[in-house]
């Protein structure tokens, strides 16, 4: 398989969790995000287990220009990145009229803009090796409309049709491009975005399951894969047939505060 993946996002959560996995089957590792000693800490770990190499680069990519920093840090360091693994990302809790403007700008730029130009960088050197494999953690959010989330619930649309479309264009050109779309995933997201309180808070899944369903969708080259079958089911089977206004009610009410 493909040897060196880079990770956004990968100082916690599913991110930490993708370089778990992609080590113990003996891959290079280019780690990215905000905090670097998160980041050397999880270098530590996965050296002090694996015999593979693992490079550091601190970037925060809601800054403006900070996914193109990242591929300049990378490529300053000649390093070639076989799996790109679109991770970082995060949300944030409230009516959009009552949130902060700029915050939700920043979350755009990480969950949108960020993925796009690392993925038309990285995936054009893959086409041109003809070989690589790229993963995009979009949302069962992005099924659907988010009152209380409307930003974040529409950047992972953006996701989850993006990194669908990409494999189609690229599969000819031996490039794979899947989308993980989970649910609730037990990770610092929760308490980032305000939600440790609200019934989706209180239903997550473990990251690290969620990250090995994710990855191995990634092998198998699959186009998009949900970690929760049920999910799935009411996503495709149960909400589409229900009135618009009521799944809008129904999550409205689930992503309410709990007093």
């Amino acid at each position: 398989m493909p040897n060196t993946a880079l990770i956004t996002g990968a100082s916690s959560g599913l991110g930490r969790e993708f370089a778990r996995i992609h080590a113990a089957r003996g891959g290079d590792l280019i780690l990215t995000a905000r905090r670097g000693d998160a980041l050397e800490a999880l270098k530590a770990e996965l050296q002090g287990k694996h015999d593979i190499a693992v490079h550091v680069i601190v970037q925060d990519l809601g800054t403006p220009g900070g996914a193109e920093a990242l591929i300049a840090a990378v490529e300053a360091a000649g390093l070639s990145v076989d799996v790109l693994i679109n991770n970082a990302g995060f949300g944030g809790h409230g009516a959009f009229t009552d949130r902060e403007l700029p915050r939700d700008l920043q979350m755009l730029e990480v969950n949108v803009r960020a993925p796009m130009v690392l993925s038309h960088h990285f995936a054009r050197a893959m086409a041109a090796r003809g070989k690589g494999r790229m993963l995009h953690v979009g949302s069962t959010a992005g099924m659907l409309p988010g009152p209380l989330q409307a930003t974040y619930y529409a950047s992972k649309a953006f996701v989850n049709s993006f990194g669908q479309a990409l494999g189609e264009e690229l599969r000819a050109q031996g490039v794979t491009s899947t989308v993980l779309a989970p649910g609730p995933v037990a990770t610092e997201f929760f308490e980032t975005a305000n939600l440790t309180s609200t019934a989706l808070g209180n239903s997550a899944a473990p990251a690290g399951k969620v990250a090995r369903i994710g990855y191995d969708a990634m092998l198998a080259g699959k186009p998009l894969v949900i970690d929760d079958w049920r999910m799935a089911l009411a996503l495709g089977w149960v909400l589409p047939f229900l009135p618009r206004r009521t799944v809008l009610g129904m999550v409205h009410r689930m992503q309410k505060k709990r007093v």
